[in-house]
C-alpha cells in the first residue's frame, strides 16, 4: 500500500514511535489522525505536524475502552470519509519479579497492551473489510519474540500481541479480504515507555519499583531504553513493511540471534535461564 492520500490512524501517535510514524506517513502524503490519552502531548503533535504542511487531527482516545475507539472511528470517517492504516501502537510497561507486580499492575499493562491491540482490531478492521482495502500495524516488541527476567506483564502482553496479530492474518487471508497486517518487534527505542506511569489511571499503585529487585530492573530498563535507537529509524521500517505488505518487521539486526537462540532452546528441550545479553 502506497501511503500517497490515505488516512493512516495512529494511536500513542502524540510521542515516540507513534509520533515519529505520524511524521513519517506524512512525508508520504497520508493525512493522519493521531490518538493518545495525553491531551496537552497530542495537542503539541498536532500543531507541529500542521505547521509542517500535513492534514492531520488529534482525537483523546483511551484504547481501553470500545466507547472511546468507537468515537476515534466515528471521528476518522467523518473527517476523511475511510481508513487505510491503523497503527495499535498505545503501550505501557512496568516490571519487578513475577510475584513483586501487584495484580491491579498486571491487568493495566495487559488492559493497554493487549486489549488495546484488540478493541483496535474489533473497531476498525470491519470498516477496512467493508472498503476492500486497508493495513494494521501493531506495535509489540522483541519482547514478544524473546523472553527476559523482570518485565512478566511487558513480555506477556507483547507476545499476545505477535499471537494476536499473526491469527489476525491468517483468518484475514482464510476470508478472501484484501487487508494486510504487520506486527512490529523492535529492541531499545528512545521513548518514554519507562516512564508509563505518568499514565496510569487514578487509584493504581504508581510506584512500580517497591523492592530492591524491581529498582535494579527498572534502573536498567530505562537506561537501555535512552540507550535505544532513534524512533524514526523504526517508523522508516514500519513504512516500508505497509508498502511492501511485509508482516514481521524487526529493527535491530542483532536480535535475529536472540529469536533464533529461543526456539533452539525450545526445541533442544532447554531452559530460558540464560537473560539475553544487550550493549
Amino acid at each position: 500500500m502506497e501511503l500517497k492520500d490515505k488516512v493512516a490512524v495512529i494511536t500513542g501517535g502524540a510521542s515516540g514511535i507513534g509520533l515519529a510514524m505520524a511524521r513519517r506517513f506524512a512525508t508520504g502524503g497520508a493525512a493522519l489522525v493521531l490518538a493518545d490519552i495525553e491531551e496537552a502531548t497530542l495537542a503539541t503533535a498536532v500543531a507541529e505536524l500542521s505547521d509542517s504542511g500535513a492534514t492531520v487531527s488529534g482525537v483523546r482516545t483511551d484504547v481501553t475502552d470500545p466507547a472511546s475507539f468507537a468515537a476515534l472511528r466515528d471521528e476518522t470517517l467523518s473527517r476523511h470519509g475511510a481508513v487505510h492504516v491503523l497503527c495499535n501502537n498505545a503501550g505501557v510497561a512496568a516490571g519487578g519479579p513475577a510475584w513483586e507486580v501487584s495484580l491491579d499492575v498486571w491487568r493495566w499493562v495487559m488492559d493497554v497492551n493487549v486489549f488495546g491491540v484488540i478493541n483496535g482490531i474489533h473497531t476498525f478492521v470491519p470498516t477496512m473489510i467493508d472498503q476492500g482495502e486497508g493495513h494494521v500495524v501493531n506495535t509489540a516488541s522483541i519482547a514478544g519474540l524473546i523472553t527476559a527476567p523482570g518485565i512478566g506483564p511487558y513480555t506477556a502482553s507483547k507476545q499476545a500481541v505477535v499471537s494476536i496479530s499473526e491469527t489476525l492474518l491468517q483468518d484475514l487471508a482464510a476470508a478472501g479480504h484484501p487487508v494486510g497486517v504487520s506486527v512490529l518487534c523492535p529492541a531499545f527505542v528512545k521513548t518514554r515507555i519507562h516512564e508509563a506511569e505518568r499514565n496510569a489511571p487514578a487509584g493504581l499503585d504508581r510506584d512500580f519499583a517497591q523492592g530492591a529487585a524491581t529498582q535494579a530492573t527498572w534502573g536498567v530498563f530505562g537506561a537501555l531504553v535512552q540507550a535505544g535507537i532513534d524512533a524514526e529509524v523504526v517508523a522508516d521500517a514500519v513504512a516500508d513493511a505497509v508498502a511492501e505488505g511485509r508482516f514481521y518487521v524487526l529493527t535491530h539486526p542483532e536480535t535475529h540471534a536472540w529469536v533464533r537462540g529461543r526456539f533452539e532452546t525450545i526445541l533442544g528441550g532447554g531452559s530460558p535461564l540464560a537473560p539475553v545479553t544487550v550493549g
